[in-house]
């Protein structure tokens, strides 16, 4: 995060990265430019832990650390006897029963033992039971509870969990038939992890939250926490030297919690940047992006089965500069940038050619030597940069090759002559710009996903805007997938103020069956807006003038003036989400029927306070929403791009699970089972 009093205090993504390498240099903090060699030693951690350090710290980094080794604690683990072993586990009964086991079978010389959230008192007894009867007392170095139990994706984003997320899903939370005890059980789950996130960043927030939801649960709880542990002064984790000085800023932060239910529409909603398109459409998860590369059937003999297809796996980083300067653009200019890069790339790679060229000449050409003086200097510098330019390259071919496989699925249906893969990543994007000279172009738009379209009209529709063609055409036009189908209709059932009638709804429902639709998620939704009667859930996404911009033809027209028949050019206009737009009117402390009735609470303050009214008046410079039930990109977003027109505020964006509409569209499914 740049600029203002939070960068100063580090971002959550600094902060807890170097709670991990202050951890793994045995609880001591690490020196950056430390000339003595670190200390060997092996890293222990199940999934969670693996989960929580894979975002943050490469292989590198854990080797620079000294990490020799990095094992699942549950995997079969040979003795090393002389080097020192550091834990991060879930104090689950199973992580220790195996950690007694490791103790048994003196698999180390000593054990660092770091959990993830904190230990019980029963568990930790069961420990030092297992220590003393292995004669292992004096091994077990130091044991840690570390709070690090959530997930940093970005410098402003986070998510509580990845492993078991279904028992913090927005299907774990709506159950008809969940018990008191299990929704205890996922509300204590969720609160566990703010807890942590909170004790990391150092602050104690002041707590808004809705009436009546999930959402009201989780701040009750978190109200308590944060009370009990403040109350115990001597042993609180919000005081002290361990959090820095000026700690968040010197205003405490805003924390509105938003019940996944406030808005059902948007994790439905079809996308167009970047890193939003990758979530939605490809395998991504973790900053990891899991692509698929078919080998073709060249040289098989006839009939012969396809070969298997190689995976690869990208990591789309911090370190990324182009996937951190692009992820929030249109995807368009995402293709478009990736040529240019390429492009320059190839011009400096042709210019240090071109200078070796030159030095190699030999024999008493006099302008040849003159040349050799002139460009000696050129050389050196080009020479110089060839580490930058190698890692550009890089980052071209892992770009290309993503961008190509979104491409693949907004053309996933196309019925074109091309055999797309006999080309390369390169070929794939130059043929775009070839095809949009010519009359393929035609053909590719009428059989196309038309991601771009559904794109469009969602946007309409969410905005209250006429749609140019019936919805019952669109469902009953061929072109589109069955869920693509659903995800439209659900977004209009959601954000319409008058139900259909019977009738009318009989109409749309053959219609998706006949699209080969899975009916369950309406039937969910049916229920749900039945329930809730949309009183207290916002359904206006801004009545703008909002104009999509279609994603495909902008590929295949950016640069050029000459717009072809049928081909949508259009301009997208910054709008609030409804979640942004809840944010935004507590953090302006704006007085707005949507948000005037949100429960306040301050945990520092000596009694709990019931009231709604808040007692601080002036504005908030920074604040975290979060989303109990799943959150997405789109909003995560939106909220970056409302934090760009608002100078010097900070917004911290946090889910209990991320999901993209294929994910969020099979727990409706789900719901909806009769």
């Amino acid at each position: 995060m740049v600029g203002g009093k939070m960068a100063a205090a580090a971002s959550i993504r600094e902060r807890q990265t170097v709670a991990l390498k202050r951890m793994l240099n045995f609880n001591v903090p690490h020196v950056k430019n430390s000339t003595g060699e670190p200390v060997w030693k092996v890293l222990i951690y199940d999934r969670f832990g693996q989960d929580i350090i894979s975002p943050l710290l490469s292989v590198k980094e854990l080797r620079d650390m000294g990490i020799t080794l990095h094992l699942l604690l549950h995997s079969d683990r040979d003795p090393i006897p002389d080097v020192p072993a550091v834990y991060f586990v879930m104090p689950s009964e199973e992580n220790i029963d195996r950690m007694c086991q490791d103790l048994r079978n003196q698999l180390y010389e000593s054990y660092y033992l770091n959990f993830i959230s904190a230990i019980s008192r029963s568990k930790l007894e069961d420990i030092a039971n297992a220590a003393l009867a292995a004669s292992a007392v004096t091994q077990v170095a130091k044991v840690f509870d570390q709070y690090l139990n959530f997930i940093t994706l970005e410098d402003d984003m986070f998510v509580l969990c990845n492993q078991n997320k279904e028992l913090v899903s927005y299907r774990a939370i709506n159950r008809p038939d969940i018990t008191d005890t299990e929704m205890e059980t996922v509300m204590d789950t969720i609160v566990d992890s703010l807890f942590c996130f909170f004790v990391t960043l150092g602050a104690v927030p002041i707590i808004r939250c809705s009436r009546g939801t999930a959402a009201e649960m989780v701040a009750v709880k978190l109200d308590k926490k944060l009370r009990e542990n403040l109350r115990d002064a001597r042993n609180s984790l919000f005081t002290g030297d361990t959090l820095g000085a000026g700690q968040f800023s010197f205003q405490r932060p805003l924390l509105v919690l938003v019940d996944r239910n406030v808005d059902l529409a948007t994790p439905l909603h079809h996308t167009w940047t970047y890193q939003a398109l990758v979530h939605d459409v490809l395998d991504f998860h973790l900053n990891r992006v899991n692509l698929e590369e078919s080998l073709g059937v060249e040289n098989s003999p006839a009939g012969a089965r396809p070969k298997r297809k190689n995976k690869k796996s990208y990591d789309l980083t911090p370190i990324d500069k182009f996937w951190q300067k692009h992820k929030g653009s249109p995807f368009p200019e995402v293709a478009e940038s990736v040529q240019q890069e390429l492009e320059y790339y190839r011009a400096q790679e042709d210019e240090v050619k071109r200078l070796k060229s030159i030095m190699g000449l030999e024999g008493e050409d006099e302008g040849a030597i003159s040349m050799i003086s002139d460009n000696t200097a050129k050389l050196t510098s080009a020479v110089s940069s060839l580490p930058e330019l190698l890692e550009k390259k890089r980052l071209i071919d892992l770009h290309t090759n993503v961008a190509t496989a979104v491409l693949e699925h907004i053309k996933q249906t196309f019925l074109l002559d091309i055999d797309w893969q006999q080309h390369s990543s390169y070929q794939c994007l130059y043929l775009i710009k070839v095809l949009r000279r010519t009359e393929l172009f035609h053909k590719v738009t009428g059989m196309a996903r038309k991601l771009d379209v559904y794109f469009e009209y969602e946007e309409k529709i969410m905005s209250k805007t006429t749609l140019d063609k019936s919805l019952l055409d669109i469902i009953s036009d061929p072109d589109g997938t069955p869920e693509d189908k659903m995800r439209l209709f659900l977004i209009y059932y959601i954000s319409t103020q008058q139900v259909p009638s019977e009738a009318d709804l009989e109409q749309y429902k053959k219609a998706l069956t006949d699209a080969g639709c899975n009916l369950n998620p309406l039937q969910y939704i049916k229920q749900w807006k039945a329930f809730a009667k949309m009183a207290s859930a916002p359904t206006s996404y801004g009545s703008t003038t909002t104009k999509p911009m279609g994603l495909l033809s902008r590929v295949m027209n950016t640069g050029s003036q000459f717009v072809m028949e049928g081909v949508k050019n259009l301009v997208l206009k910054q709008q609030n989400l409804p979640v942004t737009r809840i944010l935004d009117n507590l953090m302006e402390m704006k007085s707005n029927p949507e948000t005037d009735d949100y429960r306040y609470f301050d945990p520092k303050m000596l009694r709990g306070n019931e009231s709604s009214v808040p007692r601080n008046k002036n504005p908030f410079q920074e604040a975290i929403v979060f989303v109990v039930g799943g959150g997405n990109y789109i909003e995560y977003q939106n909220l970056v791009d409302y934090r760009k027109g608002k100078q010097g505020k900070h917004v911290l964006y946090g889910c209990s699970e991320l999901f993209n509409a294929t994910q969020f569209m099979r727990q409706l499914s789900q719901l909806g089972q009769k």
